[in-house]
């Protein structure tokens, strides 16, 4: 039986589930910075809002000039503190006690809403307003871009265009657009409009029109009366896709070996097209190393062989928007030969060119020319380097860079090793790298210097600033890039330099800073940074709020918990100033802090422990210098549930009554809920099962109901578990006859599968079964293989009823199917039918991504992004691949993104142990899976710098000492703390001249606590103990050593206790000291009792000395044996003992000599006496018997006649009797029925049961044997005596005589 721990709380319907504590920085109540005026971290988990908002007085900091370094790292903590606060927490956090959910509410309560987006107000980049309409009157927001089109946005030509610009704000904000820097007149263009409530243009060209005549630059404007928010510079082009310039292409004449290039000059495209090279009949052109396509479009010839005349080529441009394939016209070639026989035999020559006549020669470049080129690549770009060679052999291309490795991470192979891609280039692949062309002929190589440059990336990117009336601030724009990038900061649009002067606001290169702001410093400020290769541009406002206190939950709401767990009462509230919050109970004067309540700074109010008298009504107050608000929380103390009668492990035979019982208590004002599970999923109720209160009942068990049963007890708010296991068996009954049952076997395969209903998602499979053997078909599995990712692989895609032949099965795309049926009975499983026929269906996009995905890392300055890959029948198309992307958490830096085929992804150069956001999301062919679920993961953990100090130690006893020590900050930890551990070994023991074992040993003490308690010491010994932290990747140094000795303990029990019983009159007792004295010996206690059977003795106590190893004692009685029981004792008490037992006497070892020695004794039992009785009877019915068939003989009348008459030539047939002689000395030949019907040659049988015909004959009133005799032929006439034996009582009887 084992119990399961899960406990859960959760709010009534209408009401709040009150949360338990957590770790996060909300529940500790820090905030971000002393320069922020609001700090909302509001969490919104199914059922659960975790808010805590807090507030910290503005004085002091109004007119204090800030340093600027100082303040930009106190918002990066803002930024980590807040976000971290802000994490959702699910079934995987780390709270205590009972882990909260919301009942039977699917919605969160309105107040839910105004807090979750004030939090926004500090967390992301722009502020939400309260759905609060009151609030909603009072607090202002200036406009924010919330979407827009990117900044080369190319459209099509065919549909009308779409140029997005979304704002929000508070008044809504209006927009209007300038065209090439000058404002563009929507209301004169009859084609353009302005979608409403939103300044997305759309040119209808429904009417007429060219598009290229609107192609050029375009820029939103978003303004109401507190700013004007600028969108980027969107470029606006239409695609295009020019036809190719007809031309005559004359035969290309080439001699056999030599190199060719044949190029494409594909028209000018936007964007451009993907060149392919076909023959003008459509058929793909075979790439090999030897002739391949380069990234320029020209198809390439290491060398041109006679098979190469076979076809014509041509190519293809294919247009993205238009969708259309336009094909050049054909190269026609003329190869030029010595051996003008094209014998395909010589295909598979090993030296084609020899056998050929084609003249080797070394290799040289076709691409690039000469000796050496450079290349210029963005950062976050993919860096792609080609080199093509000619010669005789095709040359070999391999790659290297000077001065160092390839990144193996994300350097890979294209086109025969023709060309190496480097995705995602950074500064430091910049270099030369090199391509070696080589044949056996000889080497050449090519030297490409390859240097990086960056457009602008951020790495401060401005975020919006929220102060209070007379708060200081900063708005902070950092970007770099290669060439350094140039900052301009605009306000509203317009230059800086050019707007009004305010003195509370102060340009600092790429900062500016803000003081004694007011509500007239409202406004919206762009930092657009560039150099050469491109922009960036960001908004960010500056919103000054003067706010009374309001509170943002329902009044008087009910908060309802389990006794003994902790909880936090949070009150959410805003206003601004910050206010201050306290807490109050009952309507009692003095504030709540202290003992089992602590309030955190943040406002929230923290139980430690509920007990019943912490049951009643709690009030917070709010108070800034504008006024104050206030709430109550009433708050009711539950008793848990518990499960106090638990199921038990049971074993039952099939067919039986099985009873699981689950008694529960419970809070009598909750509702009870008792549900079960069967192996971990919800058990199905049936025919055969009822289900109580308090048990299970299942009648007529079957194999199908083994399995673990867990009783699921569940309130409103908690929840209890226990599980058992039922195991059944099968029984074992044997047939008594033997053709009373049918042999039973598995069934035979299904044959004839076919396939019919054929759909894009679906096919109907139908099969005939085969036979079942004498054993009913349960079930038919249905399983399939696939030819692409697991060929040969099968399997189950569905099971079905034994009763059903045909089935519609749900497929999923571009999987080429192919089933087999398994029938299953009561026995076994057939074997496989014959697979069906393949069936594919067709692609799609993926409609799932990958699963599992995990970032952690390898090494302290990596991450290993991986996940479970996704199989064929989640692939849904050709060429799966995975689009990774990461992050650093909480700096909202642009994604990282790299294209992966296989399951994994490293990310280099990270900095310790800090949080990322990953996602990865399926894309094939088709094209991408649905947007990925952002999961969180960790760069690789160094080891920790720093150990614990001020480790103290109390001893508590011989065996354990209690340690305490000062954590460890918990940025020296480097990684996640896993465990403080204590090394600690045994120096010497008190006791002179013992040796001991100076082995370390270790004690773990899990998660970040500050103190422990190590056990199983050795006691009266001197003992060394040092103490580290340790994270992931392992220990951090150790704390100074620290000395400590243990007091005396008990011994451990005598060695090698021994008994020796030399005679019968004396009994030797000999041991070892024990090998752990713990302490010093004062002697040894020996207690021993006489026992016989079940009858015991007096006990007997002796003591010995300490030196006294040896003890000789007196039997009192022969018979008795004798239990002893020896410890060895210190000054603090007798140590564990040693027991053993005499051997046993002679008269139980030797039972004839006890049988001799006893015989008067036997004699007179009445048992012996009985027994006696009862052979002598049986002895004189076997007398008896032998007499009866001694004088046996004569003639026996039959009275009737039945199966086999007798013969007519027998002479004695006409009285009706025969005669019978007994012969001694010969026994009769023949054959004789067994009692089971089955025949058997009789060895030896002298009785009347030869001739009895099965069962009749019995013995009448006068002792006379009747029965029915069958012919017997005297020996004269026949070579042997031949009888039927009756199976009746009486043949026993005359076989014992």
């Amino acid at each position: 039986m084992r119990r399961l721990a899960a406990r859960g709380a959760a709010g009534d319907a209408g009401e709040v589930a009150a949360p338990a504590a957590d770790s996060t920085d909300c529940a500790r109540g820090r905030h971000p910075s002393p320069r922020r005026l609001i700090d909302l971290c509001a969490i919104w988990d199914p059922g659960v809002f975790l808010p805590a908002v807090g507030w910290k007085t503005a004085s002091g900091f109004a007119r204090r000039r800030l340093n600027e370094a100082e303040t930009l790292n106190s918002v990066r903590e803002a930024q980590l503190e807040l976000l971290e606060a802000a994490r959702p927490r699910g079934p995987g956090s780390r709270e205590r006690g009972p882990v909260l959910r919301m009942a039977r509410q699917q919605q969160p309560p309105p107040w839910v809403h105004t807090a979750f987006l004030l939090c926004l107000l500090s967390l992301s980049g722009a502020i939400e307003i309260p759905m609060d309409p009151s609030i909603q009157n009072e607090l202002s927001q200036p406009p924010t871009i919330t979407k827009q089109s990117v900044k080369d946005h190319i459209v099509d030509p065919r549909d009308n265009i779409l140029i997005e610009c979304e704002a929000k704000g508070n008044p809504a904000p209006s927009f209007h657009w300038t065209r090439n820097s000058r404002f563009f007149n929507i209301a004169k263009d009859p084609r353009v409009s302005m979608r409403r409530r939103s300044g997305t243009l759309v040119i209808d060209f429904r009417s007429g029109g060219r598009p290229e005549e609107y192609e050029g630059e375009y820029q939103c404007f978003a303004r109401n009366k507190f700013g004007t928010a600028l969108s980027n510079r969107i470029r606006l082009q239409v695609s295009k896709s020019p036809l190719w310039p007809k031309e005559n292409l004359d035969p290309v004449v080439v001699q056999e070996g030599a190199p060719l290039t044949l190029q494409c000059n594909p028209p000018p495209g936007l964007p451009s097209p993907v060149i392919f090279w076909m023959s003008s009949s459509m058929e793909p052109i075979t790439q090999d190393k030897r002739v391949s396509q380069g990234h320029n479009g020209d198809l390439y010839f290491s060398n041109v062989m006679l098979q190469d005349m076979q076809t014509d080529y041509s190519c293809n441009a294919r247009f993205h928007f238009t969708h259309t394939i336009q094909q050049k016209n054909a190269f026609t070639l003329k190869v030029l030969t010595n051996n003008p026989y094209n014998d395909s035999s010589l295909r598979n020559h090993p030296d084609i060119y020899s056998a050929r006549g084609v003249a080797e020669r070394t290799p040289s470049f076709m691409y690039p020319q000469g000796t050496a080129s450079s290349q210029m690549v963005l950062r976050g770009m993919d860096l792609v380097l080609e080199c093509i060679a000619s010669g005789v052999p095709t040359p070999d291309i391999a790659w290297y860079k000077k001065g160092g490795d390839l990144p193996s991470d994300k350097a890979k192979f294209e086109n025969f090793n023709k060309a190496l891609r480097i995705t995602n280039v950074s500064e430091e692949d910049s270099g030369e790298y090199f391509c070696l062309a080589s044949n056996k002929m000889g080497s050449i190589r090519h030297t490409i210097s390859v240097r990086v440059k960056a457009a602008p990336y951020w790495l401060d990117e401005p975020k919006n600033l929220i102060l209070a009336p007379g708060e200081d601030g900063r708005l902070v724009c950092r970007a770099n890039g290669n060439p350094k990038p140039t900052v301009q900061w605009m306000v509203n649009g317009e230059p800086l330099q050019s707007a009004p002067p305010n003195p509370n606001r102060e340009v600092a290169g790429d900062t500016i800073i803000f003081r004694d702001t007011q509500i007239s410093s409202r406004a919206v400020y762009q930092c657009n940074t560039s150099n050469e290769h491109g922009y960036l541009l960001a908004n960010a406002f500056v919103s000054v709020l003067d706010v009374p206190p309001r509170m943002l939950s329902p009044r008087n709401q009910l908060i309802r918990v389990i006794l003994y767990n902790r909880t936090r009462l949070d009150c959410p509230f805003f206003g601004s100033p910050i206010p201050t919050l306290r807490w109050f109970k009952n309507g009692q004067g003095s504030n709540l802090d202290g003992g089992n309540y602590h309030v955190y700074e943040n406002g929230s109010l923290e139980i430690k422990m509920i007990r019943k008298e912490d049951q009643g009504i709690y009030t917070c107050v709010a108070t800034n210098i504008l006024g104050k608000a206030e709430n109550q929380v009433r708050l009711e103390v539950k008793d848990p549930t518990r499960i106090y009668r638990m199921p038990e492990d049971q074993v039952a035979k099939r067919g039986t009554t099985v009873q699981l019982e689950c008694r529960v208590k419970h809070d009598p004002s909750l509702k009870l809920t008792v549900s079960w599970l069967k192996d971990d999923e919800p058990l199905y109720i049936g025919n055969r099962m009822k289900k109580e209160d308090d048990s299970l009942t299942i009648f007529g068990v079957a194999e199908r109901d083994q399995g673990s049963y867990t009783c699921v007890a569940s309130t409103e708010l908690d929840q209890d578990l226990a599980k058992a296991y039922l195991t059944v068996l099968a029984d074992q009954a044997t047939p008594t006859n033997r053709l009373a049952a049918l042999p039973k076997g598995r069934p035979d395969r299904p044959r004839d599968l076919e396939l019919t209903d054929l759909a894009e998602r679906s096919v109907r499979l139908t099969w005939i079964p085969g036979d079942d053997n004498n054993s009913p078909i349960t079930d038919y599995v249905v399983q399939f293989e696939e030819d692409q990712f697991q060929p040969g692989v099968w399997h189950d895609h569905s099971k079905f009823p034994g009763s059903v032949n045909s089935a519609v099965l749900q497929l999923s795309p571009y999987v080429n199917y192919q089933f087999r049926v398994i029938a299953i009975n009561e026995v076994g499983s057939s074997h496989p039918s014959l697979p069906s026929e393949r069936y594919r269906t067709s692609g799609a996009p993926p409609e799932s991504n990958p699963a599992d995905v995990k970032g952690e890392g390898t090494r302290k300055n990596n991450m290993e992004i991986t996940w479970t890959p996704m199989n064929a029948t989640s692939a849904f198309g050709p060429n799966l691949r995975y689009i990774v992307k990461w992050r650093r958490r909480e700096t909202r830096e642009t994604w990282n993104n790299v294209t992966v085929w296989g399951s994994r992804y490293v990310v280099g150069q990270t900095p310790v142990y800090v949080p990322y956001e990953i996602r990865v999301q399926a894309e094939n062919d088709f094209g991408k899976g649905p947007e990925p679920d952002t999961v969180i993961g960790y760069s690789g953990e160094d080891y920790p710098r720093a150990a614990p100090t001020d480790v103290k130690i109390r001893v508590l006893n011989s065996t354990a000492i209690s340690l305490q020590w000062n954590r460890v900050y918990p940025d020296t930890v480097q990684g996640q703390l896993r465990e403080y551990r204590a090394y600690y070994w045994r120096e010497s023991s008190l006791l002179k001249n013992l040796w001991v074992s100076q082995k370390r040993q270790q004690a773990s003490f899990p998660g970040d606590r500050p103190r422990g308690v190590v056990s199983r010491l050795f006691p009266y010994s001197n003992y060394k103990l040092e103490m580290v932290v340790v994270n992931g990747r392992g220990d951090g140094p150790r704390s100074e050593t620290k000395e400590f000795t243990t007091p005396e303990g008990v011994p451990s029990a005598p060695r090698r206790f021994r008994v020796r019983q030399p005679n019968l009159e004396t009994i030797n007792l000999e041991w070892d000291h024990p090998e752990h004295p713990n302490g010093i010996l004062i002697g040894y206690t020996l207690k021993y009792v006489a026992f016989n059977g079940t009858k015991l003795g007096k006990q007997i106590v002796e003591n010995f000395s300490p030196n006294q190893t040896k003890f000789t004692m007196q039997r009192a009685d022969p018979v008795s044996r004798y239990r002893f029981t020896l410890s060895a004792r210190t000054q603090v008490g007798s140590g564990e003992a040693a027991t053993e037992e005499s051997p046993a006497p002679p008269n139980e070892a030797t039972p004839t000599a006890a049988y001799t020695n006893n015989q008067a004794d036997i004699a007179t039992q009445g048992w012996f006496i009985g027994l006696m009785c009862a052979i002598a009877l049986l002895v004189l019915i076997l007398l008896i018997v032998c007499f009866i068939k001694r004088s046996r003989g004569g003639k026996y009348p039959v009275r009737e006649k039945k199966d086999v008459p007798l013969g007519p030539e027998d002479p004695k047939e006409e009285d009706g009797s025969f005669d019978y002689s007994d012969e001694d000395n010969k026994p009769l030949q023949g054959s004789q029925t067994s009692l089971d019907g089955t025949i058997k040659q009789q060895e030896s049988d002298d009785s009347l049961v030869d001739y009895g015909e099965g069962g009749e004959g019995q013995f009448n009133e006068d002792g006379s044997f009747i029965g029915q005799y069958t012919v017997k032929k005297d020996k004269e006439e026949t070579e042997g005596n031949e009888s039927s034996e009756a199976t009746s009582p009486v043949n026993a009887i005359y076989s014992l005589a």
